[in-house]
């Protein structure tokens, strides 16, 4: 790899390539290039966090690093046409090949915005969900500020969900996100995975 994908601009040459694969029981059709994360398959952290997610119609979700899109197109199904999505990436590569997977399962209620933190995103817009499987490897002090700054966008009541590796941070984390929020809880645990859920209080 020449360059990692947690960047604006990838300078991995491009070899494309399409797959499908099943998602919470529907199938889907994802087109993939290389400077992406995970660009031959769905990645095992990201179906365990959509296999433990428990949307509902007209929920607004944050895809958080949405990459080429899996967990935000997950997430718009489970949403319905009632709600909506935002997907957003500060890889330029990965969220164009987002909007082409939106279009590809006819997804219409979603949006992908290229953005470096949560800049992109309108300043007031606020989520039920944030959903993220993080980009580790862009260091523990990237991905902290990402996810505060997300847990900050959500509605009273709204939660984060992240998964990670057990081996790369994911207690640690866990303390993090008890501290920010007041509550962190594991959700799901396989396969040397964990996916965490932390909530905005009602009363803040």
């Amino acid at each position: 790899m020449n360059d990692h994908y947690f960047t604006s601009k990838p300078r991995a040459r491009h070899n494309r390539k399409e797959f499908t694969a099943e998602l919470r029981g529907k199938t889907y059709i994802f087109q993939t290039d290389a400077g992406v994360f995970s660009k031959d398959e769905i990645d095992l952290g990201s179906r365990i966090l959509i296999d433990s997610l428990d949307l509902k119609q007209g929920d607004t979700v944050l895809d958080l690093g949405c990459g080429y899109g899996p967990i935000g197109i997950a997430a718009a199904d489970l949403v319905g046409p009632s709600g909506r999505v935002y997907l957003i990436d500060v890889n330029e590569r990965a969220c164009e090949l987002a909007r082409e997977n939106l279009a590809k399962n006819g997804i219409r209620h979603a949006e992908v915005l290229v953005s470096d933190g949560l800049g992109a995103l309108p300043h007031d817009l606020q989520f039920d969900w944030v959903l993220s499987n993080p980009p580790i490897r862009a260091g523990k002090a990237v991905v902290y500020q990402l996810l505060t700054d997300a847990y900050h966008r959500l509605r009273p009541g709204g939660c984060l969900m992240a998964v990670i590796r057990t081996k790369q941070g994911a207690k640690s984390l866990e303390t993090y996100l008890r501290d920010l929020a007041g509550n962190c809880e594991t959700v799901a645990k396989k396969a040397g995975f964990r996916v965490l859920k932390c909530c905005k209080q009602l009363h803040t």
